[in-house]
């Protein structure tokens, strides 16, 4: 279970959240626009950050850019 130990691993890139218009979730309460957030695992549809809880969330990569 690779997941439980993404906090500990070093980050792979940044990344800047740009917007927080989600259709179905309440993305505005993890997620902080102009905030960077460093990027633990990628897949080709999400992005998983370590977000505005202090846990690891994976979001849709259109909230974010490249730093």
């Amino acid at each position: 279970m690779i997941h439980n130990t993404w906090d500990k691993k070093e980050s792979i890139k940044k990344v800047k959240c740009v917007h927080t218009d989600a259709k179905k979730y309440l993305v505005n309460n993890m997620l902080t626009v102009g905030k960077i957030y460093d990027v633990k695992n990628e897949t080709e549809e999400f992005i998983f950050v370590e977000d505005n809880s202090g846990h690891i969330g994976g979001y849709y990569k259109t909230y974010f850019e490249q730093v």
